[in-house]
């Protein structure tokens, strides 16, 4: 199994800054399987933010140029650095890893 910890959501003014934090454990996980950020609105689908693997990183058009992603192998950690924040930004992301496992969500409000 793989067990994931999120932090770092909040509330934060339009145009400001927060970074997510996803740490991964469990003997299931390996610093090879891919890292996600997801995030899902009410009453609609859960959709991908952005990626990170061996391949490289993949972005929603939504988030390009205004969030980063990345990871530290050595914490099995993954992160999203989300710049210039948009209300339209306020929902709950969620990590994933390897396409099965998910984290509990953390909810980033975008609101002044």
């Amino acid at each position: 199994q793989v067990q994931l910890v999120e932090s770092g959501g909040g509330l934060v003014q339009p145009g400001g800054s927060l970074t997510l934090s996803c740490a991964a454990s469990g003997t299931m996980f390996s610093i090879h399987h891919r890292m996600a950020w997801y995030r899902q609105a009410p009453g609609k689908e859960r959709e991908l933010v952005a990626a990170i693997s061996s391949g490289g990183t993949r972005y929603a058009d939504s988030v390009k140029g205004r969030f980063t992603i990345s990871r530290d192998n050595a914490k099995n950690t993954v992160y999203l650095q989300m710049n210039n924040l948009k209300p339209e930004d306020t929902v709950v992301y969620y990590c994933n890893v390897a396409y099965m496992y998910w984290g509990q969500g953390t909810q980033v409000t975008v609101s002044s």
